[in-house]
């Protein structure tokens, strides 16, 4: 086992990439909390080393991850100089690591949940770009079933049958009339938002819900309490985040390890063959698009009734898209994409405690998890090799 593990570590040029991408993120560092470096020398030193080793890593042909520590070794120096340039409270107020950290697993499981559900569709061949409409409709039937049912279960029940209710819509579309598969998604979205909004304001009169609504509760780890940095991250985490991480590990499970799995990735990159080997493309696709709708549908429970414990109209505010860069940029599997929706998370944190340097620039650092999308999406276009039968209708002959 341990040789195996060792035989898949990174060696040579990319390993010196790695490095460099590394040494990046470290130039950077020094100059935060903890070590408080207030001079701007070891983040240019460090950094000209990260550019180095990009450079190195690019003349002997690893391109992409050498150009990735070249760019680390420049966003280093710079933001290591900011750094060094700015107070060491406002750095003390914003650079808080067991709280971004915390922070990072509360945005990111809602991109989790939905970034599996679209894995399953695209692995099976089908586009879903309707994740946005399908979180929205968790969220909102979510807390207007824990409201109405006094109980948060009936809440994730009733947001996970919504969500596959609106795929079912958008597999029908798609699987049997062969519509396009982008502007049935697109349509989804604008449905559950309408289908959202009208019912809100139908139900609670504008007025918003009820703060007493059942919330999904934490689960406390009190042996993890004097855990320095440890504790204060997982010691007290709701019991969605926790599954998000279970969703993440029996996703690859199903995907890569099992008979099921085998049959969807094969549906998804060559239905013809699938068909002709006894395997159901249609039935395939269905169940793969509904189980997406579900998913979806409970990251936008966890919003609901998990983490702000109440809803606004349009309160993914675009989360879905965001998920599906993290398919795009995980490469179609669990793990990788599990590490981007950590990524993104991890900025949205960041942007929630970067108005301490400035309360009128608080809308614009907003932008920063959307800004950071558009970056990682244009870093992987034309690199990420997705399922070859993705967006391509089937027809049984």
């Amino acid at each position: 086992m341990i040789e195996r593990l060792l035989a898949r570590l990174p060696r040579g040029a990319r390993a010196v990439a790695i490095g460099g991408i590394v040494a990046g993120l470290a130039a950077f560092w020094v100059a935060l909390p903890p070590l408080h470096l207030r001079t701007p020398i070891p983040s240019i030193l460090i950094g000209l080393a990260a550019i180095a080793l990009g450079g190195y890593a690019i003349s002997q042909g690893v391109k992409r991850l050498g150009w990735g520590a070249v760019v680390a070794g420049v966003a280093g120096i710079g933001l290591g100089y900011l750094a060094t340039r700015s107070s060491v409270g406002h750095l003390d107020q914003v650079v808080v690591w067991s709280a971004l950290f915390a922070a990072m697993l509360r945005y990111a499981t809602p991109l989790a949940f939905a970034a599996m559900g679209g894995i399953f569709s695209e692995r099976s061949g089908v586009t879903n770009i309707g994740l946005e409409g399908m979180m929205l409709s968790g969220a909102f039937f979510g807390i207007f079933a824990a409201d109405k049912l006094s109980s948060w279960p009936l809440g994730l029940a009733a947001a996970a049958l919504s969500g596959a209710l609106f795929a079912l819509v958008h597999a029908f579309f798609a699987i049997h009339l062969r519509a396009d598969q982008i502007v049935g998604g697109f349509a989804i979205n604008f449905l559950a938002l309408g289908v959202t909004g009208y019912l809100f304001i139908d139900t609670y009169a504008g007025e918003g819900t009820p703060p007493d609504v059942p919330e999904i509760p934490d689960v406390h780890l009190s042996f993890l309490e004097g855990w320095y940095f440890v504790g204060p991250i997982l010691g007290q985490l709701n019991l969605m985040i926790w599954l998000a991480f279970a969703t993440v590990l029996l996703s690859w499970l199903v995907l890569f390890k099992t008979p099921i799995g085998l049959r969807l990735r094969a549906v998804g990159e060559h239905p013809r063959a699938a068909d002709t080997v006894g395997i159901s493309v249609y039935r395939t696709r269905y169940a793969a698009v509904v189980l997406s709708g579900a998913l979806a549908a409970l990251g936008g429970a966890y919003l609901s009734i998990g983490f702000v414990n109440s809803f606004n109209q349009n309160m993914t505010a675009g989360r879905g898209f965001i998920a599906l860069a993290v398919v795009i940029c995980g490469n179609w599997r669990p793990f990788q994409a599990a590490a981007f929706a950590l990524l993104f998370g991890f900025s949205s944190a960041l942007a929630q405690r970067l108005p301490a340097y400035s309360e009128s620039a608080a809308v614009l650092f907003q932008a920063l998890p959307y800004v950071l999308t558009l970056i990682a999406v244009a870093g992987v276009i034309g690199r990420s090799i997705p399922p070859a039968a993705v967006g391509r209708p089937y027809k049984k002959q």
